[in-house]
């Protein structure tokens, strides 16, 4: 089945960036884009890094997830590439692509500053974004591509929520 993501807003653009931010992440995307692979047997040939893309992709709605049958033992979540292509449309304000790029490209160190504290800021209950924006001094379009970077959090609505592990 073909599968097409329609980007329509800019902060969408920072979870297809950062789903190619390192070679690891490169490779995974392509293998998961080939066939079926559990998160073990991507771990065995990529390490811990290569189990990391894998919660990332799923985060960010990239990789759909099924229950896998292996040599006999118990089920293991197995990993797929969601869409088959994606459809940009590219024409937004230099202002925005600019806050989303520079949300996309922000280094490791930088980028855990500024996510704990936007996780201090909302809780564990959740707080509404704009109130989030205001506080940090941040742009609406530069908060969202900086939760949508997030395996920590993401948007209920207007909300911004931590994910709660299942």
């Amino acid at each position: 089945m073909n599968r097409i993501k329609v980007i329509n807003e800019p902060s969408e653009l920072v979870p297809m960036l950062r789903a190619v931010d390192t070679p690891v992440k490169r490779e995974v995307l392509k293998e998961v884009t080939l066939e079926w692979k559990t998160a073990d047997e991507i771990e065995k040939k990529y390490g811990p890094e290569g189990r990391e893309a894998t919660v990332f992709f799923e985060k960010m709605k990239l990789v759909e997830t099924r229950w896998l049958s292996t040599n006999g033992q118990y089920p293991e979540k197995s990993y797929h590439t969601y869409y088959t292509s994606f459809s940009i449309n590219a024409q937004w304000p230099v202002y925005e692509i600019s806050d989303v790029l520079a949300a996309a490209m922000m280094g490791e160190e930088e980028y855990s500053q500024v996510e704990a504290k936007i996780l201090e800021q909302i809780g564990k209950d959740g707080k509404f974004s704009g109130d989030v924006a205001e506080a940090l001094g941040l742009s609406s379009t530069m908060l969202k591509s900086l939760v949508r970077r997030s395996v920590k959090m993401d948007y209920r609505g207007h909300r911004i929520e931590p994910i709660r592990e299942a």
